[in-house]
């Protein structure tokens, strides 16, 4: 049998199941179990735990190796000495499983079971009523050579029917079970794989796992985790228990019903590290009101204790607040590197400077996607109904957002040098000139320009990135629709 690893420090794992994309839950179990970890100095390991064959699926592992390292939750571990870390995965480890479940039916504590699964059905779970399993009741002796014959078996454990059993929970306190109503779970099916209950305890114990972070569905199954430790006379680990995260009051959170995923989230333009810190929140507290942390600044202040019993609702517009604050907090150069691609999709003109576009836009941006729709007016001035000029704040209507055009163009023709701060100091001088406030200028320049009532940066910084000649173009047109309107 596979030696246990020894350990004398923390030890958490991540061991999702590849059956699609990582889910806002998984992705929060797989922080969590990493910020135990890495407050302890300890050890993060990722385990895939495929032995379901029928709900496997092609490329989910690498989905979630690669939203691990998006989000910096890198495991430490894995079965190769040297080398980049690879993840431990079931399916290879299929020879560790069978000598544990043989020897639970040695013992008394399973049984082989060569019952016909109905209908020739694959699904061992459904080939009888488990309560009255007729071979529970075999002796070990005969069952084993019944197995050495070549009969198709499976195991089963042998779950006492009298007692109880109590499991101690971090977050849920003790959670006490009457044994009688435990079934005799499979712990080896027909073709040889491991079920994942018993595979999980089983590398929970070999890879020294001491602290166990699971959603609330595995409450129902911690009795039968812990009188398979107790037959084989391993400790228990310290189970840490999360609530579910919400749609709503009533309803989970699920990929069927729309709810995103983390890759949907990455598409919709929310960005990693918005994501991993909101996720961070969802049932669990760090007290005070501080809400914005760092994966390092989580690492040091993450505690157990903040860990709710109650589930969690996932608001899309806290995330929203939650992204625009890293959005802020990013350098210039760094925004303008993730808002490239967004900015260029709608934008074809290299006329028109990217980095510019970006400096008004980091401000005035929830998420990444929002770009494309704020700033297609630099490529094409938009078709605009004559009502837009017509602005109360600014004191301005048709008639005199005409004026006002009229004398811009005069200035802006006469501009020697076409910089911000030079259109800046000529529209103020005009609205002075002109004895009017600056917004009662600037909102008509900024509607001829833009044809929008509500755009990224003002007047000043819309004529400056679309430069002169089309700044007056856009200008003169809105002078002729304002002259046709008017």
């Amino acid at each position: 049998m596979e030696a246990k690893i020894p350990h004398g420090k923390v030890r958490t794992r991540f061991a999702p199941s590849p059956t699609g994309y990582m889910h806002i839950g998984g992705l929060r179990t797989a922080l969590y179990g990493y910020l135990i970890a890495k407050k302890e100095n300890g050890v993060f390991i990722l385990r895939i735990e495929d032995t379901d064959k029928a709900r496997f699926v092609e490329g989910a592992t690498e989905i979630i190796i690669k939203t691990l390292k998006d989000t910096g939750l890198h495991f430490d571990e894995g079965p190769e000495v040297g080398g980049p870390v690879a993840p431990y995965t079931q399916s290879e480890r299929l020879d560790t499983y069978r000598p544990y479940a043989e020897l639970l039916c040695e013992k008394g504590a399973a049984f082989y079971c060569f019952c016909e699964p109905k209908d020739n059905e694959s699904k061992d779970e459904d080939n009888y009523d488990i309560k009255d399993d007729p071979c529970r009741s075999l002796l070990y002796e005969a069952s084993k050579q019944r197995v050495d014959a070549g009969e198709p078996f499976t195991v089963r454990m042998k779950a006492p029917r009298e007692g109880e059993t109590t499991v101690v929970d971090t977050v849920f306190g003790e959670i006490t079970t009457p044994n009688k109503i435990l079934d005799d779970m499979i712990l080896l099916k027909r073709d040889g794989y491991p079920t994942y209950n018993f595979a999980n305890v089983i590398d929970d114990h070999l890879m020294g796992i001491t602290h166990v972070m699971r959603g609330s569905e595995y409450i129902s199954s911690a009795p039968k985790y812990n009188l398979l430790y107790d037959a084989l006379g391993w400790e228990i680990p310290t189970y840490i228990t999360v609530s579910p995260v919400m749609r709503d009051a009533q309803n989970k959170l699920s990929k069927r019903h729309g709810d995103p995923t983390y890759d949907d989230l990455l598409k919709q333009g929310y960005l990693p590290e918005a994501i991993l810190n909101y996720v961070a929140l969802l049932g669990w507290s760090p007290g005070g009101e501080r809400e914005i942390f760092s994966l390092d600044e989580l690492c040091e202040v993450f505690d157990i204790k903040g860990i709710s019993k109650s589930p969690a609702i996932f608001d899309i517009e806290k995330l929203n607040y939650f992204n625009a604050e890293y959005i802020r907090a990013l350098s210039a150069e760094d925004f303008a590197n993730k808002a490239k691609p967004y900015i260029t999709s709608v934008i074809k003109n290299e006329n028109i400077s990217v980095n510019a576009v970006a400096g008004i836009l980091q401000a005035r941006c929830e998420k990444l996607t929002d770009i494309p729709e704020k700033v297609d007016f630099f490529e094409n001035l938009p078709e605009y109904d004559t009502e837009l000029y017509e602005h109360k704040k600014s004191k301005t209507d048709k008639k005199i957002s005409r004026e006002m055009l009229i004398e811009a163009v005069k200035v802006y023709e006469a501009l020697d040098n076409w910089t911000g701060e030079n259109i800046h100091d000529a529209l103020v001088s005009l609205a002075e000139n002109l004895n009017v406030k600056n917004a009662t200028l600037m909102w008509p320049v900024r509607i001829a320009a833009a044809g929008k009532a509500v755009t990224p940066g003002g007047a000043i910084d819309i004529c400056f990135i679309l430069g002169r000649d089309e700044t007056l173009r856009r200008i003169n047109i809105g002078i002729e629709k304002l002259t046709q309107s008017v």
